[in-house]
């Protein structure tokens, strides 16, 4: 970089390599050797700095304003007038003179003339002698880094329209867990966190991933990808399914366990399309083209349907649905199931119904059709131990809701004037009362129910260990 001409090829090189406007480069220069030279020379000073295009050097100047009389703190900016002629400076007052600063090593001779000459009035301090290697080093490492955000402008540029799309690379190298991608002209990051725990990678590796984000501000590569993402469950089916891409069938909804399981819900605008037979394939090719990129994740594809109790029970599939119980204000479906099909419709560690409610968007509980049997007789029971509850009345409060005795102890007398020999306030109130009543008797038996489960198991924890201590050989002397 000492050598000037040097220095103007490597503006052109680098212009026409990387695609940066040389007068960006050579403003970027001048700012830069103008900031080296305010800190070598002194911050007080008025300097300029100019690219000049014969030598390939950038040319240094301080900027002298002629005074009759010095404002304060003007050294290193102002000149006497009188001062100027003794120097045999031609000038009028309020004139600006500019002195060159030859700091260039081919320049030592004119910069020890000016100094003799001038050196009284310019005050440098042959601060000029050590600023050459400076402005060298200043020079590299300004170009360096606008060739560095070039390089990342241009990144971004030329990807921040495939946000949200699949992106394919070669796995380059692995940074402290997370995989650096090569695509081409560019790198890309995925996380540790965007990483299915049972997909493994070596350094050559093909890699599909789905583009999350294009980070302008980040330090290393821009291009976020993941494949633990719905997005890349998605835009695979897109890219399989030719009436997606098409929009003739529509991804409603979808829902991902990355690298477990995944649920889909299509919908077709034409009657003529079954939007599911279209995503599963003539004799299952799509979706296991989908199936094979995802490394073998269990996909569901399920029939969306506007009808939010038919979109859960298609979502909870392939379980049956004996029964649902939907209350819109909590936005909760509870769902009866066959015994035997309990264990399917929760699916492994509850996967299934997780998946079902993250696709619906409804939360579910799910019920075996026993449970709810004899949580209905529990709560018949309940209430039909209330003083003067009829089996009509009983049947009547269940029908309308009502669960347990507790639960009318809470009640409002014009709650039940509707029931069947409660019509007035008094006889409502009155029922209120007992049901208080009947609650805290079968609070204190369901109290004493549950010390003696607790007393029984603690009972057979404690003879399943003597048992075990008996039947240990004994220990040799």
């Amino acid at each position: 970089m000492n050598d000037g001409a040097a220095l103007g090829l490597v503006l052109d090189q680098v212009s026409k390599d990387k695609n940066i406007d040389r007068a960006v480069l050579v403003e970027t220069l001048e700012q830069a050797i103008l900031t080296a030279a305010k800190r070598a020379f002194g911050m007080h000073r008025e300097m300029e700095a100019k690219f000049n295009e014969e030598t390939g050097r950038v040319d240094l100047w301080q900027i002298m304003i002629i005074a009759e009389l010095l404002s304060v703190g003007a050294e290193g900016k102002e000149i006497l007038w009188a001062d100027a002629e003794r120097f045999g400076l031609k000038a009028e007052i309020g004139e600006e003179l500019l002195f060159q600063i030859f700091y260039d090593e081919k320049d030592q001779v004119k910069a020890e003339e000016q100094d003799a000459k001038y050196g009284e009035l310019l005050k440098l301090n042959r601060a000029w002698k050590g600023f050459g290697r400076i402005a060298a080093q200043t020079a590299k490492q300004v170009i360096l880094q606008r060739v560095r955000e070039a390089e990342r402008e241009n990144v971004f540029n030329q990807y921040k329209e495939r946000k949200g799309e699949l992106i394919s690379g070669i796995v380059r190298r692995f940074e402290r867990g997370n995989i650096i991608v090569d695509l081409g002209g560019a790198e890309a990051v995925l996380p540790v966190r965007d990483q299915v725990p049972r997909e493994s990678y070596r350094a050559g590796d093909r890699i599909v991933a789905y583009v999350v984000e294009i980070d302008k501000a980040a330090r290393g590569p821009q291009i976020i990808l993941s494949r633990t993402h719905k997005g890349l469950l998605e835009k695979l089916f897109e890219m399989e399914v030719p009436e997606i891409y098409e929009k003739i069938v529509r991804i409603e909804a979808s829902a991902r366990e990355a690298g477990a399981r995944s649920k889909i819900a299509v919908n077709s605008r034409d009657r003529d399309v079954d939007p599911v037979g279209a995503c599963v394939g003539m004799k299952g090719s799509r979706v296991q083209a989908v199936v094979q990129e995802l490394r073998g994740e269990k996909i569901d594809i399920v029939p969306y349907d506007a009808d939010p109790v038919k979109f859960v029970c298609n979502a909870i599939a392939p379980a049956e649905v004996a029964r649902v119980l939907m209350d819109v204000g909590a936005h909760t479906m509870q769902l009866i199931v066959p015994d035997e099909k309990l264990s399917l419709a929760i699916g492994k560690k509850g996967q299934n119904v997780r998946l079902a409610s993250q696709l619906t968007g409804w939360r579910i509980d799910i019920h075996s059709a026993s449970k709810v049997m004899e949580m209905e007789q529990r709560a018949r029971q309940s209430l039909a131990a209330i003083a003067g509850a009829s089996s009509e009345l009983a049947e009547a409060l269940f029908k309308a809701g009502w669960r347990s005795a507790a639960e009318v102890a809470e009640a409002k007398p014009d709650e039940l004037t509707a029931m069947p020999g409660l019509g007035t306030a008094p006889a409502a109130q009155a029922f209120i009362t007992a049901a208080a009543a009947a609650a805290e008797i079968e609070k204190v038996r369901l109290a004493e129910e549950a010390a003696a489960r607790a007393a029984t198991e603690a009972r057979l924890a404690e003879e399943a260990v003597a048992a075990a201590a008996a039947a240990a050989p004994p220990e040799a002397p």
